[in-house]
């Protein structure tokens, strides 16, 4: 009765290690740079300064005025990678209050004066103060 419960359980068995074992790879072994174990905690530094930043209101108060839901924008920025993390960290490092301005500047003016234009012939009725050229 031993031996035929044996053989009865020593395919499954088989078939169950085979599953289970059989995903195992070789553990790699390498050389850690010191470079690379300095990387895991600035990165997580250059993340808590990022999301130290998206907690202020004025940040927050500036998000929603450009549409951009406050929440989201946190999310996303807890989904980027350190190396992109570090970049954003770099550059607040390197901008002085109010830099960085000039292409949101030049931007509003390009819409605007696009917008100026379409209303002028016509094509949208977007300013109150301008006449259709028709």
């Amino acid at each position: 009765m031993f031996r035929k419960l044996c053989h009865a359980l020593a395919l499954p068995l088989a078939l169950l290690m085979l599953v289970v074992l059989g995903p195992l790879t070789a553990a790699q072994a390498a050389m850690v740079s010191t470079e690379a174990l300095i990387a895991g905690p600035q990165a997580a530094q250059d993340r808590e300064r990022v999301l130290a930043l998206l907690e202020r209101q004025e940040v927050r108060a500036e998000l929603v005025t450009l549409g951009v839901d406050p929440g989201v924008a946190l999310e996303r920025v807890q989904a980027l990678s350190d190396a992109e993390i570090s970049q954003i960290a770099g550059r607040l490092d390197e901008m002085e209050a109010g830099q960085g301005l000039g292409p949101v500047i030049g931007a509003a003016v390009l819409i605007f004066l696009v917008l100026l234009v379409t209303d002028i012939l016509c094509l949208t009725n977007v300013f109150s103060f301008t006449r259709c050229s028709r």
